[in-house]
């Protein structure tokens, strides 16, 4: 490949890193386009995890061999076998010059060798990927055995190459924070209002496709606003941190589970799958922790359940303002258990009753009559 073919390589590279929707896809496009511009039939990307003290393997591209996987759910390597990753970095990079590939070959000595070999590969070339200063991890492609061997040149461009795929990484780390942020609250970490009335649409077309059980519980956290007007906003939000980390904890007895803040002393869980009587326990358990939180005055909590009497459930709107009916209840008569719309009959009347202006907050999510049959013409 001449040197027009490689400008043109490096470009289609970013390019289809630029154009990936999701880490995988950004990762997958890295190797693929690496593995293209160096005439390899093979390609990787991994990631050093210092915590773990290891490589691991986030994507295997082309001729892969026995046990490799496209996306390997944990294939990984000891960085003690493979020192180059940091001893080279730190050692020659330190002494001035940024971070350069080299090569392998199954002729050599050491794992990469024994690992060329093993895989019937000739050779490779290993390029480190360095992001936001530090190593992050590395590019490695390589030749069937037989084939024409890396050279000295395709150091030099895997090189070139390995700094176009880590600033696409580090674009593709950008999105994915922006993503996340989209759909997490930011001071307890949960999911926000966003990333529920997304879940909550989709749990419903799952309910209405094969009649999973779809459940919904919002807590209003009581004692909030005392707490901000004494102790000040700063004690306030670590009573909503905590309380967060409860529902989070509580949550995780209902498999697949999303605890949200919906804003405010407002949270909520969505379930789908379990059975309301797990979903009640959970939330019982949820009510008697946070009645134990030293500061607060527990959690006035309803639930929702299409496992329950509450009639049929075409939206997240229906689904939202039972829920909130059953948690107005629950807060009116200080109930230091769940109010469970269906099972107190008086829920779904209340939901589906006027709603004037009242200093009780009776506003319930929703249009009154939300999912009713229509009346006979």
């Amino acid at each position: 490949m001449g040197v027009d073919g490689r400008l043109r390589a490096v470009v289609a590279l970013a390019q289809a890193m630029a154009a990936a929707a999701t880490p995988n896809e950004a990762v997958r496009a890295a190797a693929r386009g690496a593995r293209r511009a160096m005439d390899g039939s093979f390609a990787a990307v991994s990631a050093w995890e210092r915590e773990r003290g290891r490589l691991r393997v986030l994507v295997n591209e082309g001729d892969r061999a026995a046990g490799e996987e496209e996306f390997p759910q944990d294939e990984s390597y000891p960085v003690h076998d493979f020192p180059e990753i940091t001893e080279f970095l730190h050692e020659r990079w330190a002494g001035g010059g940024g971070p350069h590939a080299w090569v392998e070959t199954a002729a050599g000595a050491g794992n990469r060798a024994a690992g060329l070999k093993r895989r019937g590969r000739g050779s490779c070339v290993v390029a480190p990927l360095v992001l936001h200063g530090r190593a992050w991890g590395e590019l490695y492609v390589a030749r069937t055995a037989g084939g024409a061997q890396f050279g000295v040149e395709d150091a030099e461009f895997a090189t070139v190459l390995a700094a176009v795929v880590a600033a696409g990484l580090a674009q593709s780390e950008r999105l994915e924070e922006v993503r996340r942020l989209a759909f997490t609250d930011p001071l307890t970490g949960l999911a926000n209002r966003r990333a529920v009335d997304m879940a909550l649409d989709e749990a419903l077309e799952r309910h209405r496709a094969d009649g999973s059980v779809v459940s919904l519980v919002v807590c209003d956290l009581n004692g909030l606003k005392r707490v901000n007007d004494t102790l000040g906003h700063a004690t306030g939000d670590r009573l909503l941190e905590r309380f967060g980390s409860v529902l989070s904890l509580c949550g995780a007895m209902l498999p697949g589970a999303l605890a949200a803040r919906l804003g405010g002393d407002e949270f909520c869980l969505v379930s789908v799958g379990p059975g309301s009587d797990a979903v009640v326990e959970a939330a019982e358990q949820l009510c008697a922790r946070a009645a134990d939180l030293e500061l607060g005055e527990g959690v006035a909590c309803g639930i929702a359940s299409t496992g329950d009497p509450i009639g049929a459930v075409r939206s997240s709107r229906r689904l939202f303002r039972l829920a909130d009916a059953a948690q107005y209840k629950a807060k009116a008569a200080r109930s230091p258990k769940p109010v469970v719309a269906g099972r107190d009959t008086a829920v779904v009347p209340l939901a589906d009753a006027p709603q004037p202006g009242s200093p009780e907050r009776r506003r319930f999510r929703g249009r009154a009559g939300d999912d009713r049959p229509s009346a006979p013409s």
